[in-house]
């Protein structure tokens, strides 16, 4: 049995070139070892646009995803669960908020801090939530001239 050591060669390139670009599409979606990151609640009204793998963002920079999504069926919100990096504390008076990156980008969730020298904990709930705010409503109000004209 005779193998061709051009093939296994070319084989193991293929092979590791697989590995390297599986390791690299973890990373840049936000796998990682739960010892990394901690997890932090909330609860929103609308969560359009934003799922699981969204990007959590503090001050523009990615600092976590979100990585779970389910509605409450009691308040009909849909609680939200996402991670953290660890060693960013974040004040426990913050709010949260859906944002979009523009008029044709997607939504992600940012976190506005607040000024409590207090930090939130892991499992901790953010209790001040937006939710997303629906561009077409937005344009039906303002073609059917419901504002106030005072």
């Amino acid at each position: 049995m005779s193998h061709n050591t051009t093939e296994i060669l070319v084989g193991g390139v293929v092979l590791a070139a697989a590995i390297g670009f599986a390791v690299y599409a973890g990373q840049v979606a936000g796998l990682s070892r739960a010892g990394e990151s901690y997890p932090l609640t909330a609860s929103f009204r609308s969560l359009e646009g934003v799922s699981v793998g969204t990007d959590v963002r503090l001050a523009g920079v990615k600092i976590g995803t979100v990585t779970g999504v389910e509605l409450n069926q009691e308040t009909f919100r849909a609680d939200t669960v996402f991670s953290v990096k660890q060693g960013i504390e974040i004040p426990d008076d913050s709010a949260v908020v859906v944002s979009s990156e523009g008029l044709l980008g997607g939504n992600f969730v940012e976190i506005m801090p607040g000024g409590s020298p207090f930090t939130l904990e892991a499992g901790d709930e953010i209790v001040d939530t937006q939710g997303a705010v629906s561009l077409i409503s937005l344009l039906l109000k303002f073609v059917s001239g419901s504002g106030d004209d005072s």
